[in-house]
């Protein structure tokens, strides 16, 4: 898939420096292996991040499920604004506009480029989860009103269906059936070599 290919895969958060700051630099989207975000959902949170940056308000944002995904800046966990800013700060040589963080404590908002108080105030009615799936439903509602509110609408799109997963259980079990039938045409064709079948004698008649 296209999105695939301009967003950040899931990264793994590494102990030094800060994990986001090395993704963001360079793509749209910061989702660490832990946030337990499906890919049909990872799917949604970059198609909207490339579709509202075409459509004229480009963002940049991290999700941040656990301590661990910041790096050496733990002492930011349970602090979003105060990290998006620090955030901000880090991809300031290379970026510098809408930058959204999503913890499970909240949501931090800065733009360098401009006042973001009102682009804050529209985040207030955001509810937030600690979970994975609320934090990317968290994210994708954040991301669609600021778009809104800086007059550039976007709709979420549908997460992409899971493929081929009905086919490949077909396809399992045919194999499964074949391997079973191999196993017994070969058990039966080695009891047959090792004793073959006795034809039964006719006794003699007597003239």
């Amino acid at each position: 898939m296209l999105w695939l290919a301009l967003v950040a895969l899931p990264a793994p958060a590494r102990a030094d420096g800060d994990p986001a700051s090395d993704v963001l630099s360079t793509e749209g989207l910061f989702v660490p292996q832990d946030a337990g975000i499906s890919v049909p959902q990872q799917g949604q949170l970059a198609t909207l991040v490339q579709g509202v940056s075409r459509g004229g308000y480009p963002i940049r944002a991290a999700i941040i499920a656990s301590r661990s995904d910041l790096g050496s800046v733990t002492e930011l966990w349970r602090e979003p604004q105060t990290y998006a800013q620090f955030l901000a700060q880090e991809l300031s040589l290379v970026y510098r506009g809408p930058l959204l963080v999503v913890m499970p404590s909240g949501l931090g908002f800065y733009n360098a480029g401009s006042s973001s108080g009102g682009e804050r105030s529209v985040l207030r009615d955001v509810s937030i989860s600690a979970h994975g799936t609320g934090l990317a439903v968290s994210a994708l509602a954040a991301i669609q009103r600021l778009a809104g509110a800086a007059g550039h609408p976007a709709a979420i799109p549908p997460a992409a269906p899971t493929e081929g997963r009905s086919g490949t259980n077909d396809t399992v079990a045919i194999v499964a059936f074949a391997i079973g039938a191999a196993l017994i045409i070969l058990a039966w064709s080695v009891s047959l070599r090792a004793r073959p079948p006795r034809v039964p004698r006719r006794n003699a008649t007597s003239a």
